[in-house]
């Protein structure tokens, strides 16, 4: 799993992994992101 996502805030990132469907791990570059469900800002590439 190596989803491409983009954030409105953080940009586009890797998805690194995925919590039961309740949290998604994401590598920006600069940082990793922790987002919780819903996924309102994130969008699948």
């Amino acid at each position: 799993m190596r989803d491409q996502v983009s954030h409105d805030k953080y940009g586009l990132g890797r998805v690194v992994a995925v919590e039961e469907d309740l949290a998604v791990v994401i590598d920006f570059g600069a940082e990793t992101r922790r987002l919780t469900a819903p996924y309102a800002k994130l969008v699948k590439l």
